[in-house]
């Protein structure tokens, strides 16, 4: 097997869909967990997503004419976040996956860090991710559910304006260090970014608060995180939320609990380069 790494291109995202969507059912069966992905469609469709994006670099594994892997590095802001890395699973465990790792970490390297989300389970791609030089930093759970709570008086909850976006930048700098505000520009209109607004200030938002691949959230508190997630969940029309949790936030955890939102699966969030503790309540994406 002679495998090449090149640029992806339209006609790689139907077979790098399809291996990711492979890919991500066969560790799911293997574990007993739910699919990543319902449908081969919705593989495709995320990989389209991804490819489409001009602040993500995309990079396909070929062998023999045929593609057989892709990883992606998303450059949105000073932060990158790796994946979906997926390799064919017929042919797993042969060195593709460390090859597609380091061309997104070369990619990277300028980067203040590069930073990634995996299944804790999956101790295949943890041994590897760590073998590369990253650190897992925050042992995470994904949780879903709608969450049976109002919204706190004197609070008001609703989607994000154009006029929002500094103070919500303000506010993530404030959290996690640096903001994500060319990310959270670019979240889908299809999938609302929810603000907590109290005293006339934005005390959290929630992007993509249904949707744990995008989403990522920050707050003042643990009562504002809690009044963004809960406003969302009574807006979202049935929707259920949809967010990776860092469980080491045991006071967040318990509300989420309490109103009704169940853990799916277990995973860790992990990184290469500069990291600070994030000092007020958050919820990472599926990059960071």
């Amino acid at each position: 097997m002679t495998t090449q790494l090149r640029s992806m291109t339209q006609d790689d995202v139907e077979p790098c869909g399809r291996i990711c969507f492979e890919a991500f059912k066969g560790i799911s069966d293997k574990h007993n967990f739910r699919w990543d992905f319902p449908t081969v469609e919705q593989g495709v469709q995320f990989i389209e997503s991804i490819f489409s994006s001009p602040y993500v670099f995309n990079v396909v594994a070929e062998d023999s004419g045929q593609v057989v892997g892709s990883n992606h590095l998303w450059e949105y802001d000073e932060v990158r976040a790796v994946g979906p890395i997926t390799v064919d699973p017929s042919i797993q465990a042969q060195g593709i996956g460390r090859m597609l790792m380091q061309a997104v970490i070369d990619r990277g390297a300028a980067s203040k860090s590069i930073r990634l989300v995996q299944d804790a389970f999956n101790g295949a791609s943890l041994s590897l991710y760590t073998s590369l030089g990253f650190d897992v930093k925050e042992p995470l759970v994904m949780i879903e559910g709608v969450a049976k709570t109002d919204v706190p008086s004197g609070t008001e909850v609703r989607t994000i304006q154009e006029s929002d976006f500094e103070e919500c930048a303000e506010l993530c700098r404030a959290t996690i260090g640096f903001d994500r505000s060319n990310e959270l520009r670019h979240i889908p209109p299809f999938l609302p970014t929810f603000v907590a607004v109290r005293e006339g200030k934005i005390r959290a938002y929630a992007a993509a608060p249904h949707f744990w691949a995008l989403n990522h959230a920050v707050a003042e508190s643990v009562e504002d995180m809690a009044a963004v997630l809960g406003g969302a969940s009574v807006h979202g029309n049935g929707a259920p939320l949809s967010f990776l949790l860092p469980i080491r936030q045991g006071e967040l955890f318990r509300w989420c609990l309490s109103s009704g939102l169940r853990v799916l699966k277990p995973m860790n969030l992990m990184s290469m380069g500069e990291y600070t503790d994030p000092t007020l309540p958050y919820i990472p994406s599926v990059g960071y």
